[in-house]
């Protein structure tokens, strides 16, 4: 809801140079949240985790107005990345507990429909709000969207057998519980796929502006669109015919998608693009999700999530300064941060086609899995 508007924001307190941390520093907090909210899923709970992520977002949206200078916005930009550092940790695990190993990835679809929804209907609304009324209004609709969140887990059944009480050992973080080695693979790959998104939330709203895009929330309500009609059918697919049959189309398709977005001269052609991308997306997102609960060890994993998660962070938030610092404010160079994003799509293809070798005991964690 408020992304579009936020490197407008951050101008009119004087921080025009710093839009690159807008995404950046959310995502660096998220990345080093991961392994506390994987740890916790997995001892004290999914839901716990969950409110915590849906509780920080609540308290934060309603801080944004209070700042007056730049220093301020980008310390909440930095604490607001708690909020997706624990959330969607807890929830990808939840349904993981309630999905069986068959229609993993038509379950990882459905979620991302419905968080696809939310990221469409959101930077419109934001949009609207911020245009209409103020952006004060914005951001305390953030807010009062989170609180529902939190309305509903209040309502759901704990998944998780033998949870513990929280005790604050369980912050003590090991080297096993920042990186879960049986999920690399994918991590990879969402590294490289990620980073494309880390330019698009930095770069497309001056773009929007650049091309005469009239609200910057449209390329996102198009990207997401064309996601949801895919992604449920992509979890099907790869249900069928493996993950690997996937991602060697939808990791093309977002390099080649990342062309004709830095290639836009009109807003018909970056809309269309952006529902391009859009596909792309909803192919590799829920593929990658499925991918991860396949190779993880079921007593660990959140935490296997949770590092996946901490390389979509990565890349996103290195795409997010790289495109920054490339951008510069300098409108000539907005296509070339999208074709650094191409790039590292096509590694991303280039790995999953030549460079990946299925472990042996893929097969032992699915029945281990099931049982």
């Amino acid at each position: 809801m408020i992304i579009p508007e936020l490197p407008n924001y951050l101008t009119s307190l004087g921080g025009g140079a710093y839009k690159g941390f807008i995404i950046s520093l959310f995502t660096l907090t998220a990345a080093i949240s991961r392994p506390f909210s994987g740890k916790l899923a997995d001892t004290i709970g999914r839901i716990p985790v969950m409110i915590i992520g849906a509780g920080v977002c609540f308290v934060i949206g309603f801080a944004y107005p209070m700042v007056t200078t730049v220093a301020g916005f980008l310390l909440l930009r930095l604490l607001h990345g708690f909020s997706t550092g624990f959330k969607p940790t807890g929830t990808s695990a939840y349904v993981a507990d309630v999905v069986p190993l068959n229609k993993r990835g038509e379950a990882m679809g459905i979620l991302g429909v419905f968080g696809s929804l939310g990221i469409a209907a959101g930077p419109a609304i934001g949009g609207f709000l911020a245009h209409y009324y103020n952006t004060g209004i914005m951001f305390y609709s953030s807010s009062a969207s989170a609180i529902l969140s939190v309305v509903i887990l209040m309502g759901m059944k704990e998944t998780l057998p033998d949870k513990q009480r929280f005790k604050w050992y369980q912050l003590y973080i090991k080297r096993g519980d920042i990186f879960e080695p049986l999920v690399k693979a994918p991590s990879i790959v969402m590294f490289l796929s990620a980073y494309s998104f880390g330019v698009i939330l930095t770069i497309i709203p001056d773009f929007s502006d650049y091309l005469g895009v009239a609200n910057r929330g449209y390329f996102f309500a198009s990207f997401t669109a064309a996601s949801i009609l895919v992604r449920v059918v992509a979890g099907k697919v790869s249900d069928t015919y493996g993950r690997l049959a996937v991602l060697r189309v939808s990791t093309l398709m977002v390099m080649v998608a990342m062309l004709t977005v830095g290639l836009a001269t009109t807003p018909a052609w970056l809309l269309l693009s952006a529902a391009f991308l859009g596909v792309a997306a909803g192919m590799n997102s829920p593929t990658i999700f499925a991918w991860t609960i396949d190779l993880s060890n079921p007593l660990r994993r959140a935490r296997a999530m949770a590092t996946m998660y901490i390389s979509m962070e990565v890349g996103i938030g290195l795409g997010a300064i790289v495109s920054g610092f490339l951008f510069g404010n300098h409108t000539d160079r907005i296509p070339y941060t999208f074709f650094v994003g191409a790039l590292l799509a096509g590694l991303a293809f280039l790995y999953v086609r030549y460079g990946y070798k299925a472990p042996l005991n893929i097969e032992s964690n699915a029945l281990q899995d099931e049982k």
